[in-house]
């Protein structure tokens, strides 16, 4: 469930959850399916992001995630309990973009 900027709302959205503004006032509850009213509510009441149902497209490419992450997990040495948690790390970002 992808968490979106006020500006990045598009009609026809579905919120996941309650929408609140910074005070934590609910504007909307939860499968709310947006306009361009409401979005532009939301715009004017101070709310940080909406949470929305779908998934999200990944920002960066897989490989290059992978790559950092064996970089900076290279400057730890060889230590067996950071390379169980490398390894962790490597399957939850494998996981993310099958």
């Amino acid at each position: 469930m992808p968490r979106i900027s006020p500006s990045g709302l598009t009609p026809g959205m579905i919120t996941a959850r309650p929408v609140v503004n910074a005070n934590g006032m609910v504007l909307l509850g939860e499968n709310t399916e947006l306009t361009t009213e409401l979005i532009d509510r939301i715009k004017s009441m101070e709310v940080d992001a909406v949470h929305v149902h779908g998934t999200s497209a990944p920002l960066r490419p897989k490989e290059a995630l992978l790559a950092e992450i064996e970089g900076r997990f290279r400057l730890a040495g060889n230590d067996p309990n950071t390379d169980t948690i490398r390894k962790a790390v490597m399957r939850h970002i494998e996981s993310l973009y099958a």
